[in-house]
């Protein structure tokens, strides 16, 4: 999809003829975050905008999803008490998320969730009109909603076809490779983009494109191309390293979600994929032996099998869930399985988990009274699994069905895989990043913390999208720089990207093979250091081979031809994203940090996740008045290529009067919208 109805110059350079386009705000990315951002604009009467993405509906808001994604929003129906103020504590509550991001959240959730309804995504009411709700993981009361195990790509949908409405212009099938900036330290700002135009690389020339831009919102997802084990859709890479290079802040870098997911069709296994109880076995590669692994450490079915039912909405590993039989020790026994004994584990709808011997079959009398009432409430107490899920969630079967996996005839291979990072660029309550006119948005801001209710990552993408519009509109609206300004602040770095690219094709002795042999050793690294379990001497050593590998990599990395130079960039991406997260890893756990969030530390000194699952295993828990629970770490690779790290204290929620002559006078005299000191 390409509607340019942008204006074009060109610009001579090195031999080549580039395109340039002149806009005020270049939205980077097509989920959801950066089609509201588009929309948004648009609606505030910024016309002079424009996408640009690698692949029109490709990123993981169109591709991604689980037994009924979830839409995490304020109580809209029934009479439990909930409020703005509630919402923000509780968002917050995991910790390390600054309080007044938290309440704009909360104060935005509303107008944002009836901006999809009314663009058309399909949340269920009652006849009434009330949007009911139910809890989810880390919510203590009944705010989330679903549209459906596609939640998120519905919201996508409706919001292609308002960008199509609008007549938004889409640079589709466009790689951005560089973020063009001016000026140093805090006068830093972007002043454009440069992309390759995929389609167009078998021409002799780069098909270099030129974005002179006034803002630039980024909204190109979570980093999933630095895990080896994700459950991120396979189109989605991130491009973190572009922000990076240009001297974005990161926070919270060291937080992520890991959690159970198929991995021949990417999907994550949360909601009533467990809460029907299905069957955990895993086969010895060599030959063929199955074995319900779970048995060898839970003392009895009871505790089992009600593990396996609150990993439902219990679903991201968590090591507070660990002890005494919690859901999350399955996680941990899946990870043993699979990485440390080179196993390959299923889950098998058909048959109910069996005691093999070693305790009671599967009944539901064994059940904790919580998970018998839920599935007797949802008419789910039938005699396996699948005629469970049948029940309670057909589209949860259809999914898989249309991916060619019959859950009614075979089992779904797993893993315990990265699927959404909590931490990302620092941006202010506009959401703009310390790199002035940057709007990173959606997964690409680290508006979370260590956790957070499930379903919010889609509220705060809409919400912060909505933000970064709302400050554009009022205050960044300008006109583009003239295309000779633009020249003049942009050559030097337009040169050393073509001087760049040229390296990466000269030569006679390419290695085809060199950028799938770098993108597959990042992703072994993150995924053995960086991922569930963080060793602090493997880390150490990770840190080391990563900026090896980035101190080496241009001079490595040669291509047979200009088609390939958009791999050959994301390589170069994913390698500064990967040494960048690593060094936050390492710097958490030179702080003296343990487990939290989503993630272990073994801790020779800490408790033993369940009898018999060894001594390496031991893990602490931080204290409450831990140095880094009281604060952020911030990262940032400054203009010597040094990277400067610093732990800010944790914004509190605001303290807002909320009394209305004040309000309204400042809104008459345009003093809402401001600039952040």
């Amino acid at each position: 999809m390409e509607k340019n109805i942008l204006p074009c110059r060109h610009l001579w350079t090195c031999g080549q003829r580039i395109p340039v386009y002149s806009l005020n705000t270049l939205i980077i990315g097509s989920g959801a975050a950066a089609l509201n951002a588009a929309v948004r604009l648009h609606a505030f009467g910024v016309r002079e905008i424009a996408v640009a993405t690698a692949c029109w509906g490709g990123g993981t808001s169109a591709n991604a999803g689980s037994d009924k994604q979830t839409y995490y929003k304020i109580s809209l129906a029934g009479d439990l008490a909930d409020s703005t103020c509630q919402m923000a504590a509780d968002l917050s509550a995991g910790g390390s998320m600054h309080g007044d991001i938290a309440l704009i959240e909360a104060l935005n959730s509303a107008r944002s969730f009836y901006h999809l309804v009314e663009l058309g995504v399909p949340f269920p009411h009652d006849r009434y009109g009330a949007y009911v709700g139910y809890k989810t993981d880390h919510d203590p009361r009944q705010r989330a909603t679903s549209a459906g195990p596609l939640t998120s790509r519905l919201m996508v949908e409706a919001l292609q076809a308002e960008v199509r409405r609008r007549k938004i212009p889409v640079f589709d099938r466009h790689e951005v490779i560089s973020l063009l900036t001016n000026g140093r330290g805090r006068k830093k700002r972007v002043v454009g983009a440069a992309a390759i135009d995929t389609k167009k690389t078998r021409s002799s020339k780069a098909a270099l494109v030129l974005f002179n831009a006034v803002n630039i919102v980024l909204g190109t997802g979570g980093p999933a191309g630095i895990y080896k084990t994700a459950v991120y859709p396979e189109s989605q890479v991130g491009s973190h390293g572009l922000a990076f290079a240009a001297g974005a802040i990161g926070q919270n870098l060291t937080e992520s979600q890991y959690g159970l997911a198929s991995i021949k069709f990417r999907w994550n296994l949360s909601g009533s994929y467990q809460q029907v109880i299905p069957r955990y076995f895993s086969v010895d590669p060599e030959n063929g032996e199955e074995h319900e692994f779970l048995t060898d450490f839970f003392p009895d079915m009871s505790r089992l099998a009600t593990a396996v039912f609150l990993k439902g909405y219990q679903w991201p590993f968590d090591p507070e869930k660990v002890l005494n039989y919690g859901s999350s020790l399955i996680d941990i026994l899946v990870y043993r399985e699979t990485v440390l004994k080179g196993r390959k584990v299923f889950l098998d709808f058909r048959r109910n988990p069996s005691g093999g011997g070693k305790l009671a079959d599967f009944s539901f009398d064994l059940l904790s009274p919580e998970a018998r009432a839920y599935l007797e409430n949802s008419g789910a107490l039938l005699p396996t699994p699948i005629a469970r899920l049948a029940r309670m969630n057909p589209p949860a079967i259809a999914i898989y069905r249309d991916h060619g996996i019959d859950l009614t005839r075979e089992p779904l291979e797993i893993a315990v895989c990265a699927q959404h990072n909590n931490g990302g660029f620092k941006g202010n309550i506009w959401w703009e990043s310390n790199i002035r006119h940057l709007f990173p948005v959606g997964e690409a801001n680290g508006s979370h913390g260590v956790r957070r209710p499930g379903g919010s990552a889609l509220n705060a993408g809409q919400v912060g999208s909505l933000r970064a519009a709302q400050f554009i509109s009022r205050r960044y609206a300008d006109r583009p720089e003239k295309i000779k300004n633009f020249v003049r602040l942009v050559r030097p770095q337009v040169d050393d990207l073509i001087g760049r690219m040229r390296r990466f094709l000269e030569g006679e002795d390419r290695d085809t093979q060199i950028c799938h042999r770098i993108r597959a050793e990042i992703q072994e690294r993150m995924s053995a250091c960086g991922a569930i379990v963080r060793r602090p001497a493997e880390v150490e050593a990770a840190v080391r081979a990563a900026w090896k590998l980035w101190r080496r990599i241009e001079s490595i990395l040669k291509v047979r031809s200009a088609e390939d130079l958009p791999e050959a960039f994301r390589c170069l991406d994913l390698c500064l994203t990967q040494a960048m997260y690593l060094e936050a890893i390492q710097e958490y756990l030179r702080k003296g940090g343990k487990s939290r969030g989503s993630y272990l530390v073994p801790d020779p000194r800490g408790q033993e996740p369940c009898p018999g699952l060894g001594r390496e295993w031991r893990f602490s828990l931080n204290k409450k008045t831990a140095f880094v629970e009281q604060k952020i770490l911030e990262v940032r690779l400054n203009e010597n290529d040094q990277v400067e790290k610093r732990w800010v204290p944790v914004r509190p929620i605001p303290q807002t009067s909320g009394w209305f002559e004040s309000v309204w006078e400042d809104y008459r005299e345009d003093r809402i919208v401001r600039e952040e000191e």
